[in-house]
């Protein structure tokens, strides 16, 4: 006999109920199984991309069994821990004069005897590609060797086994449009080579490089170096040793430390992943060996396992309420043929545990494949390969646990409703009367304001787990308001129409189905609100932060000191003709004080300086700089730290640069590169360029209108002419001009203060030359365009350098804002349309007595679509309000730990501003309820079918 008969029997019922009402049924399910299939797979794509030591050993080590690397500081004792990135000198390490290299240690001496190794040493090189020249780094490797198996793998040809043979990974030859079977060439020494083969580096699939076989790049390239001066020798790296052990046991801990005893690092494959007792271990002393684990992550991760508990709750509890009253009958005959309530209940709690585990079971198998259908898209946006899926099968289970939990919990108020309903009630189908809690909004409005507190003092105090636990809080207090607010709803349709009144209504009369959606899209809408903000608003931070090395949209030509001016026209012809040019050309000239610039390298500061003095006092000196900065910094809040970082005096210790030929941003140039570069649309200043008068960028260098220029002249001995014309030692001149001084925005103008004209120049007694244009582009140039520009200009010479602006460092942000829209909107669409589909089946009787009144076809089309709508923008509109709790108090978070450095270091900045993100909001608080609306409007049916009254 069972022990638990009734159960047995509430088990059969549910079951034949679920498939009864298969849609209903298929609905639950679904919930359940959506986020058992997102945890799932991402379980599974955590576990597989996971950083275990296993597999850091294999993308460093391939098949090896250790990695020998010299430690630099001469055949001298050392101690390391076992996975070698910790390690010291037992006592103060020998020193070394400067320029002094230490004592070359022999690492092969120290492998165990009968080891096998390979040798391995990167250089980086300049070659040719299909497009033109790249900029890339060679690996001296046998890649070909077993022993590199899972480090670097073969994707098309053959590996590279002799010295004139090269393999190029996936981004290399995507990037260069090279293919097996073309020849390379190495810039300088000219080697030329085969590309045999494409390989992958499964531990960087974004890595953009070559390997060759030991010996056939670095030391060809030294040999001709040797015999030609004018061949730069290779900058090679160091050398490190991959060695596979005499035995199966590897390089084990005893061969580590004779290697440290002549000073050669080694991390073996044995060691790290099992490390000898710390009573072994010299260095454990001084190591803190404790736990690494986050107890922040771990809490993060619990929240959201709970919320997203919650929310399914919410979901899908309604349609439980729903089906437990299409029931009623059913579970009245239950009551009335000696089932108790308990009984009662469990068959409703019964149908939740059938469809939990229906939706569980569902959503791991679809996590599985999915996970396995999109693992190589999953792999290429991670830029890793996962080497084999890594299953957890007490996580996997956890989470099909949890599924089946979150069905019964579901089902579990449904259950207690049903339960307490009287026999008489269920048999005649009459719903009786209940009042709302008057207790539940009161404690509601207590956790609202308690939550808020506690998110806001936690962000002041920096304390992120008070921020999660008074956001949560929060939310769970507006949880708490939702029923009243549904009951508001009702009272606001007064004066509306007869269709939006009776949604209102419908939605106020049924707040045990209403409520439960509105509070799912809440939660959802409030997370995604939360993450949008805080991402809006670091990407402001990091923009305000970005300091720009060039003007947007320009490209800046520039040669070096020692090219030949007669060159610059075939240089600026190979930019026109291989860069997205739009704007024209705009050239500059650099000054100097010198007698001949051009010989600055054969004779040292052959150019001299020119520089502008920058005036003392208010205005003119950096107050966040020197001395009192740190006593400043203690009083001003961030808002006028960013002031002053935005002022004149202060940005001009960001933006500097020698791009245009002069350390102190000086530039001889006219009015074209006053409109094209400054971006300066002035009359005024280009009639002062003009005329001769310089125009200053930064306000900062001016007193009352003029300028102070210090000239340093360091004259070229074996210059006669200039000699003659400046006779004596080296002198300095100071001048005072009168400038044009620019609005004090243009002082973040990227590497110009001032733009002198060239008869000004000449007056003064100083030199210019030109040296280099300014473009304006199109859009930003791609891989075969740098590269094809970079083999033209290599055609005149290498002296010039193209430089393109760098973008601020976060892409991602829009797409992210998008994501968490379209959750969030997916999330809202789901919930509003369930509970339009529950509204439908639990009003039945109304929508009859509708169509009995003469009420047109019409009617339930836009009452569906109004229902849908109500449901929809009071969740979305709740959601948003508390979204932007959590997301206000991590920003008060960050700006007291970015108020503590800016302390520490003045001209660090502490711009920690809060941004919405109107595009999210808007999208959620307008497009999607309407949308909502639409669909429900439209995906129902205009004609009721008569059914049969029950009987």
């Amino acid at each position: 006999m069972s022990p638990l008969p009734g159960w047995r029997a509430a088990l059969r019922i549910a079951r034949r109920d679920a498939l009864r009402a298969k849609g209903r049924s298929a609905l639950v399910v679904a919930m359940i199984a959506l986020p058992v299939v997102g945890v799932t797979a991402l379980d599974l794509t955590a576990r597989s991309t996971e950083t275990t030591p296993a597999r850091v050993l294999t993308e460093t080590l391939g098949s090896a069994d250790a990695r020998f690397t010299d430690a630099g500081l001469g055949p001298v004792r050392i101690h390391q821990m076992p996975d070698a990135f910790n390690w010291t000198t037992p006592g103060d390490p020998p020193e070394q004069r400067p320029g002094e290299e230490p004592e070359p240690v022999d690492v092969p001496a120290t492998f165990p005897d009968g080891s096998r190794f390979l040798t391995e040493q990167s250089v980086p090189a300049s070659v040719t590609t299909r497009h033109g020249i790249a900029d890339t780094e060679i690996t001296e490797l046998r890649v070909a060797d077993p022993m590199m198996r899972g480090r670097v793998e073969l994707t098309d040809g053959a590996y590279p086994r002799a010295r004139n043979e090269v393999a190029a990974t996936t981004a290399f030859a995507e990037a260069s449009g090279l293919s097996v079977g073309d020849r390379v060439t190495v810039r300088g020494p000219q080697l030329s080579y085969t590309l045999t083969g494409v390989v992958e580096v499964p531990a960087d699939l974004n890595a953009k490089s070559l390997f060759a076989v030991d010996g056939a790049v670095i030391a060809p390239w030294q040999q001709a170096a040797d015999r030609d001066k004018k061949i730069l020798p290779p900058q090679a790296g160091e050398m490190t040793w991959l060695v596979n052990g005499p035995s199966k046991a590897g390089v084990t801990w005893r061969d580590v430390l004779a290697a440290n005893k002549t000073g050669v690092l080694v991390t073996s494959r044995q060691v790290v992943l099992d490390p000898p007792p710390a009573s072994e271990i010299p260095l454990a002393e001084k190591m803190d060996l404790g736990s690494t684990s986050d107890p922040k992550m771990t809490a993060a991760a619990l929240t959201v396992v709970v919320m997203a508990v919650l929310e399914i709750v919410l979901l899908a509890g309604p349609a439980f309420a729903v089906g437990a009253r299409r029931s009623r009958r059913q579970l009245g005959l239950v009551g009335s043929c000696g089932g108790s309530r308990g009984q009662v209940g469990a068959v409703v709690l019964a149908g939740g545990a059938v469809l939990g585990a229906v939706g569980a079971a569902i959503g791991v198998a679809a996590g599985f494949g999915l996970t396995a259908l999109f693992r190589p898209m999953i792999e290429e946006f991670a830029g890793r390969r996962f080497g084999e899926l890594s299953i957890q099968p007490l996580e996997i289970t956890a989470i099909a646990v949890l599924g089946l939990v979150t069905g019964v919990l579901a089902a579990l108020a449904p259950a207690i409703v049903a339960a307490r309903q009287s026999v008489l009630e269920s048999l005649t189908g009459r719903r009786g009367t209940r009042r709302g809690s008057r207790v539940l909004p009161v404690v509601g409005v207590i956790a609202l304001a308690a939550g808020v507190a506690v998110a806001v003092y936690g962000g002041i105090s920096g304390s992120t787990n008070l921020v999660a636990g008074g956001s949560v809080l929060a939310e769970l207090g507006v949880l708490g308001c939702v029923p009243v607010i549904v009951g508001f709803l009702g009272r606001l349709g007064s004066r509306l129409p007869m269709t939006p009144r009776f949604a209102l209504r419908d939605a106020a009369r049924n707040r045990g189905r209403t409520a439960p959606a509105v509070a799912a899209v809440m939660a959802a809408v409030a997370g995604s609100v939360a993450i949008a903000t805080y991402t809006s608003s670091s990407s402001a931070e990091q923009q305000a932060d970005y300091v720009p090395n060039l003007t947007a949209g320009t490209a800046a030509l520039t040669v070096s000191q020692t090219a030949e001016t007669a060159e610059l026209p075939r240089v600026r012809a190979a930019v026109d003709q291989n860069l997205p040019v739009s704007g024209g050309r705009v050239d500059f000239e650099k000054v100097w004080a010198g007698s001949n610039c051009s010989v600055y390298y054969e004779e040292a500061n052959g150019c001299g300086t020119v520089e502008l003095v920058k005036p003392t006092g208010k205005g003119h000196t950096c107050p966040l700089q020197g001395k009192g900065a740190k006593e400043l910094a203690l009083r001003i809040s961030s808002d006028e730290h960013k002031r002053l970082m935005n002022s004149p005096a202060c940005l001009d210790e960001l933006y500097t640069s020698a791009l245009f030929g002069n350390d102190d941003d000086i530039v001889v140039g006219g009015a074209d590169l006053l409109a094209s570069y400054v971006e300066l649309d002035d009359p005024a200043a280009a009639k002062a360029l003009a005329e001769g008068t310089p125009v200053l960028l930064n306000p900062a260098y001016a007193k009352n209108g003029e300028v102070t220029l210090k000239a340093d002249h360091i004259y070229n001995a074996r210059d006669k002419k200039n000699r003659a014309q400046y006779p004596g030692k080296a002198r300095t001149t100071t001048d005072r001009l009168k400038v044009y001084v620019a609005p004090a925005r243009f002082a973040a103008t990227p590497g110009i203060r001032m733009i002198l004209p060239k008869q000004t120049a000449a007056r003064l007694g100083l030199h210019t030359e030109d040296h280099g244009s300014v473009y304006r582009l199109e859009r930003n140039p791609t891989d075969a365009e740098n590269q094809a520009m970079a083999a033209a200009i290599t055609q005149t010479g290498d002296g010039a350098y193209v430089t393109t602006p760098m973008e601020p460092t976060s892409s991602d942000d829009a797409t992210i804002l998008l994501i968490l829209a379209l959750f969030a909107g997916v999330v809202t669409l789901g919930a509003a349309a369930i509970t339009t589909g529950l509204s439908k089946a639990d009003a039945e009787a109304d929508l009859i007595t509708l169509s009995a009144v003469g009420a047109p076809p019409g009617v339930r089309r836009s009452l569906s679509g109004f229902q849908c709508l109500v449901v929809a923008l009071t969740g979305v509109l709740l959601g948003t309000l508390a979204g932007i709790v959590p997301a206000v108090a991590l920003r008060l978070t960050d700006l007291g730990a970015a108020m503590e450095v800016m302390r520490r270091d003045p001209l660090v900045s502490a711009y920690t501003p809060i941004v919405m993100p109107w595009g999210t909001i808007g999208l959620l608080t307008l497009a999607v309820p309407v949308l909502a609306g639409l669909l429900a409007a439209g995906l129902t049916s205009s004609r009721l079918t008569l059914t049969r009254r029950a009987g």
